[in-house]
């Protein structure tokens, strides 16, 4: 029987996970430099200086670093026979993964009410969406994402844990983390379920609803050629947020029993690894002035 308080012994975790090194190292590479470039085009292209490449630029350095939270610990343990990660390594990978996740949901939110308010009042965007709002909006989002982080991390490793230390995960998420604690854990998770159903549903809807008064507004336009430039300017965003909340909501918000560890561990690597990495290459093929701004400063090759 477990004692319910916290074994001194148990100052590591071992993370498992089948990931080869190859595959999850050029994956890391492709997402970092991808989003690296999208920043430098943006800063470097005047033309691009606009609210929705100001959310962009932010949203590709919150890949990086989201993408930075687990891939090199994994990258680490295979290579190297030690595959643990101190109790304290562990609180702070899960705090900055759920920081990163959580701002990201509210960016993506601030992404879609940009675009609402650039297609349904194009004569208002630039003095509703000014410089000053969208820093509030950016900063909005990283204060959301530090309340969660700060509250769901201290939550979970203030509980007592024993037996095994052996998380079945490639890092430290909060559900697998949860699997190690004494006693019963039923409303613990419930209350996180909770919780993170809030988090993800509240941008969702945000998103939802700006969406909504998009496509209201693209029907009612004359011109067939603006109703495709009007549906184009949203096509990536909304390939991104698919991606995106469609993994992480079956993944947070389903019944705890639903899906086996390995699908578990497949839906985890969907919105933590392959999300960062289609981010650059969804924005630059299916984005025409990303493309222009490539050919300018002569990149042509990554358009390739």
């Amino acid at each position: 029987m477990c004692k319910m308080k916290n074994d001194t012994s148990m100052a590591k975790f071992v993370l498992l996970g089948s990931i080869y090194f190859v595959l999850f190292l050029c994956i890391y590479i492709i997402t970092v430099l991808g989003n690296i470039l999208i920043i430098i085009i943006i800063n470097v292209d005047p033309s691009l200086h606009t609210p929705m490449y100001f959310f962009l630029r932010n949203l590709s350095f919150l890949e990086i670093c989201y993408t930075s939270v687990t891939l090199p610990k994994v990258l680490s343990n295979l290579l190297s026979e030690n595959k643990t990660i101190s109790l304290a390594g562990c609180a702070v990978q899960m705090y900055f993964f759920l920081f990163f996740g959580v701002t990201e949901c509210c960016l993506l939110a601030s992404m879609a009410y940009d675009r609402c308010i650039a297609i349904c009042k194009p004569l208002q965007y630039m003095t509703i969406m000014n410089k000053r709002v969208c820093i509030q909006l950016i900063g909005g989002s990283c204060i959301c994402g530090t309340l969660v982080a700060v509250g769901h991390t201290t939550f979970t490793f203030t509980l007592p844990f024993c037996g095994s230390n052996v998380i079945n995960h490639f890092f430290c998420e909060i559900q697998p983390v949860l699997k190690l604690v004494c006693g019963d854990t039923y409303w613990i998770k419930f209350q996180i379920s909770v919780g993170a159903a809030f988090v993800l549903m509240m941008p969702f809807m945000l998103i939802l609803v700006s969406y909504i008064c998009i496509i209201s507004t693209i029907l009612k336009m004359q011109s067939a050629e603006g109703r495709r430039r009007a549906f184009s300017t949203c096509f990536s965003h909304l390939i991104v947020v698919t991606l995106f909340y469609g993994t992480a909501l079956i993944m947070y918000v389903r019944p705890n029993s639903s899906f086996s560890p390995d699908v578990n561990k497949l839906l985890s690597l969907l919105y933590s690894v392959v999300t960062p990495i289609l981010n650059p290459i969804i924005y630059s093929l299916r984005n025409k002035e990303v493309k222009d701004a490539l050919r300018k400063s002569g990149m042509k090759g990554f358009l390739a």
